[in-house]
């Protein structure tokens, strides 16, 4: 656990930066760089260009001018849940597609260094539309820069300043940063947490999952209390607080809802329903369990993509898996973002 004063002084450094550049964003018109100590480990960027990082790769981002009336700094969305197998990265790539055929400019990051799936995710869809010879809407891919061990301060995390380094990097390059967390608990996991201005948090529908949320009783009808990553979530609010920020704008989907009315399935709408009064988030509907979002991943499609690859006929589960997209999005309630497909 970081200490909370340290925390404080490096999330006012972020604030002092990010309204600096909107500042300068609403003097120039245009986008423009900025520097960040922290980002010494980057190459520096250039207005209207590519920017490469000096792991060699290249974020997959058209160069766009500012869209009339976009926001100056971008939004971060968090999709986090220490239970793995959630659908956080189907949810992520979902929505990160959905936002980017909505002429938004969208950053994403994949904080699960191990698996890297939504990484994997974006890398296929980069290597089927070469192959295909399609050109579709897709969310540009960042990985955490490197960062100068020498630079790195006593007291101080290497982890956390490649981080805030990579969110200095997309927040010039985007109108939403995405960043899907890992399965586990982590410190970026963590720090990601305390700086999202949105949390989506899926859930499936099993009390074995609710179980990080909060404790219940032994008939499943009473929330007991808080569970750990609950905690965590109510410490990165604290955080938020104390350093001046906006609220998390928690969000906890339903996923993999059984269609059947089923015991299970009612006494989970009650805990979660009592438990979102009582630690304060909001509940909507997410996907449910479909064979459809397993076929896409090896080619990196998403439902939207679907009449662009040739589909002239979707089925009814087709149908309605874009119904529950569309219902998430508009769920979400981003600011300057409706749903148009």
């Amino acid at each position: 656990m970081w200490e909370p004063e340290w925390y404080a002084r490096r999330t006012v450094r972020i604030i002092m930066v990010r309204a600096a550049h909107a500042a300068a964003l609403r003097r120039l018109g245009i986008r423009c760089a900025f520097a960040w100590s922290l980002s010494r480990g980057a190459e520096k960027k250039v207005p209207g260009r590519h920017t490469r990082f000096r792991s060699g790769r290249w974020p997959h981002i058209r160069a766009q001018r500012k869209r009339p009336g976009a926001k100056a700094v971008a939004h971060i969305i968090v999709v986090g849940n220490e239970k793995g197998g959630a659908g956080k990265s189907t949810v992520s790539m979902h929505v990160a597609t959905a936002l980017a055929r909505m002429d938004h400019r969208v950053a994403t990051l994949d904080l699960d260094l191990r698996q890297i799936t939504l990484g994997r995710y974006l890398a296929n869809r980069r290597t089927f539309l070469e192959k295909e010879g399609l050109d579709l809407p897709t969310p540009a891919y960042f990985e955490l820069p490197q960062v100068d061990p020498a630079t790195v301060a006593e007291g101080e995390n290497a982890m956390d300043q490649r981080l805030y380094a990579a969110v200095a990097q997309m927040d010039d390059a985007a109108d939403f940063i995405l960043i899907d967390c890992p399965g586990s608990h982590t410190r970026l996991s963590q720090v990601a947490h305390s700086l999202a201005d949105t949390l989506v948090t899926p859930l499936n529908d099993s009390f074995v999952d609710f179980d990080l949320l909060a404790h219940v009783d032994t008939d499943g009808e009473e929330v007991t209390g808080p569970s750990v990553y609950s905690e965590m979530v109510w410490n990165a609010r604290q955080l938020r607080a104390q350093s001046g920020m906006k609220p998390i704008d928690w969000l906890v989907l339903r996923n993999r809802v059984g269609s059947q009315a089923m015991v299970n399935k009612e006494k989970m709408q009650r805990v979660i329903t009592t438990l979102a009064k009582r630690i304060g988030f909001r509940t909507a509907p997410g996907f449910h369990e479909r064979v459809i979002f397993r076929e896409l991943f090896p080619r990196g499609l998403t439902l939207l993509d679907l009449r662009d690859i040739g589909v002239t006929q979707l089925s009814m589960s087709h149908v309605a898996a874009r119904q529950e997209l569309r219902d998430l999005v508009k769920a979400l309630n981003l600011p300057g973002v409706t749903p148009d497909f």
